[in-house]
């Protein structure tokens, strides 16, 4: 079960470093209402030139990406491992929402000719999570036995996917303050509902256990 541990890590630290840099976006430095467009992006990037955008906007979809990779790595490995039908249904939810997302920021990046990122492993420090893995804060993390399967995988999940949610809305709830391109922003909206909804849910089936 070392596979589950190294996820869960590599799940909490992209995390944590996406908010952190969403946390850093400014109005300022990228704002650009060009109308050109991009032959190669898709209909979304299309849209993106065609509308302003500023720093916020390429660090908010730069963060989300990977914030996104994060919780699909984990849907993914809940749909094998998972006991619960509840947690099945919830993390295949999470992966219809959050896959479609993913192609539309791609699609923006590349529009506006800025790096889009390929995985969380792309993430600035990830290349020292194994070092990570032994210290203090890394152990107390909620999730960390990579032993747990059946019911104790399905508590794993949701308290790990808890706090993973609650970090995309704090990077919505910015860009949202923060943002100037229109179709962000309304992610934005999207994002902090459908996540805070699976929240309450999330926290609903933690009091079943």
């Amino acid at each position: 079960m070392r596979t589950t541990r190294k996820t869960l890590v590599a799940l909490a630290v992209a995390g944590t470093l996406a908010v952190t840099l969403t946390a850093c976006g400014s109005d300022d430095g990228d704002s650009n209402s060009s109308g050109s467009s991009n032959s190669t992006g898709t209909s979304s990037g299309a849209k993106a030139g065609a509308e302003g955008y500023n720093a916020q906007d390429v660090t908010f979809a730069q963060g989300m990406i990977p914030h996104h990779q994060g919780a699909l790595m984990m849907a993914k490995e809940a749909a094998v491992k998972a006991s619960s039908a509840e947690v099945k249904s919830l993390a295949a939810r999470i992966e219809k929402a959050q896959a479609p997302e993913i192609e539309t920021m791609t699609g923006w990046l590349k529009t506006w000719g800025k790096d889009v990122p390929t995985s969380t492993e792309s993430m600035p420090g990830m290349e020292s999570m194994e070092g990570m893995e032994g210290t203090a804060g890394m152990e107390s993390m909620p999730g960390m036995d990579h032993n747990a399967s059946g019911k104790e995988f399905d508590k794993n999940f949701l308290t790990m996917m808890i706090e993973h949610h609650k970090g995309a809305v704090t990077m919505a709830t910015t860009e949202k303050a923060k943002g100037e391109f229109g179709p962000a922003t309304s992610m934005a909206d999207d994002v902090i509902r459908t996540q805070n909804a699976e929240i309450t849910e999330m926290n609903g089936l933690l009091g079943k256990n």
